[in-house]
């Protein structure tokens, strides 16, 4: 069933986004070490104003019914809804069920004692998601790869749909192979992978294996990420590319080779260098793809929650001591670009080969609850006492608890498959 791609040009951004605050960095910096030791949404159609009613009705009278209504891409806007609180609501997994969840993501192994933002589900207006069967989902992916590529929030998504499949699979039929830039899990007896590919950028750069301080990074807009003859020949892709980007107004980007050392790079303002790098992104994707056998997808920006002002909380330290999903409707803070989503929306609308856009900015924005906040790892170790007491600093208001939202992506991508 094919998505509506990104066609309509976004309004750009309506506030800066102050992302190049030393906290921030520090996060960027830290999220590589595991390798080392609204209405700026696209818009899809309304469902017929009758049918929706309709259907509202019959989950009124008989809730239990809800899954019966098919999610169906080309009529329902997932970017309307609402997060409904379901205590008898239950993830598939725990950060401590599943032995694959890394400990940046592992909240309640980290001290996190509140669990409610585990037990909100995401109500579109229009229809009604159905449920992830993780059984359903490795019989869609038999015999296929599926490949998650981008930066530590798509690898998050990764996990979390691994999570939610492996369970139901004896330990002799799986296996999972870690790398520093590739992890495959295998569903041996579905002949299926379930991989990540680490490519912060989607293009080349000097930091995608060695970690560099965000002033020395440079980008090869240019070229597409040398991992990407790995991403040849899977049947789902599944790309993200924004957070590594947001160090600045101004990246140092280069044509060319990275032996031509400093003297080849330009600095250039932000979206400018992401448009032309997601450019190269999309020009490998038309003369690479065949869409006969490949599904691509494209992930948009999951927001962070670092400047509590956006929501009202004025003696808020970021997304800590959030207990709650947000209730104004519509809401856009500073932690999703909106000029970004524009240039992403533009170069994804010229792609000749179809690109299924997953909208899970405007859905995520509401989750202020749901961040790892102290309950991370930083650094390969558990944030210190001290640090704890200073969340304002040291809170990561950037990744999610696992289990948590990207559950929803990818209970998202599955209505798609």
């Amino acid at each position: 069933m094919k998505t509506k791609s990104y066609r309509r040009k976004l309004p750009l951004s309506i506030f800066p986004v102050a992302l190049s605050s030393f906290a921030f960095i520090a996060i960027l910096y830290a999220e590589r070490l595991r390798f080392l030791s609204s209405d700026s949404l696209p818009k899809a159609r309304s469902c017929a104003r009758k049918t929706a009613v309709v259907k509202a009705r019959k989950v009124v009278e008989n809730p239990d019914l809800d899954d019966r209504f098919e999610f169906d891409s080309e009529e329902c806007d997932i970017t309307r809804g609402k997060w409904v609180f379901n205590r008898s609501s239950k993830p598939l997994y725990t950060d401590r069920s599943c032995p694959y969840v890394e400990r940046q993501y592992s909240c309640e192994k980290n001290g996190q004692l509140e669990l409610d933002y585990r037990h909100w589900e995401w109500q579109p207006d229009d229809c009604y998601l159905p449920k992830f069967d993780p059984e359903v989902a490795l019989k869609k992916l038999r015999g296929k790869r599926l490949v998650f590529v981008g930066d530590s929030l798509q690898r998050s998504q990764w996990e979390s749909f691994v999570c939610m499949v492996e369970w139901t699979i004896p330990p002799q039929h799986k296996s999972m192979k870690r790398g520093r830039i590739r992890d495959v899990f295998k569903a041996k007896e579905y002949n299926a992978t379930i991989e990540f590919h680490w490519a912060p950028f989607l293009v080349q750069s000097n930091t995608d294996l060695n970690i560099l301080e965000p002033k020395k990074r440079i980008v090869k807009i240019d070229s597409v990420s040398n991992s990407s003859r790995d991403w040849e020949g899977a049947d789902i892709l599944a790309f993200n590319t924004y957070v590594w980007w947001m160090i600045g107004p101004r990246l140092k980007a280069l044509w060319g080779s990275f032996a031509n050392g400093e003297e080849g790079y330009e600095k250039l303002e932000t979206p400018i260098a992401y448009k032309i790098g997601l450019k190269t992104w999309a020009n490998w994707v038309d003369s690479t793809i065949n869409p006969n056998k490949t599904r691509v997808f494209f992930t948009t920006i999951s927001p962070l929650h670092i400047r509590s002002k956006d929501w009202g909380r004025e003696d808020g330290l970021r997304c800590f001591n959030e207990t709650k999903p947000l209730k104004n409707k519509n809401f856009w803070g500073s932690g999703a670009d909106k000029e970004m989503m524009s240039v992403a929306a533009g170069v994804i609308g010229k792609i000749k080969v179809p690109v299924s856009v997953l909208n899970i900015t405007q859905l995520s924005m509401y989750r202020v609850d749901a961040h790892s906040s102290i309950y991370t790892y930083s650094g390969g170790k558990l944030l210190a006492n001290e640090e704890k007491t200073d969340p304002g600093e040291h809170a990561d208001c950037i990744h999610w608890c696992l289990p948590g939202v990207p559950d929803t992506w990818n209970q998202i991508l599955f209505a798609h498959l």
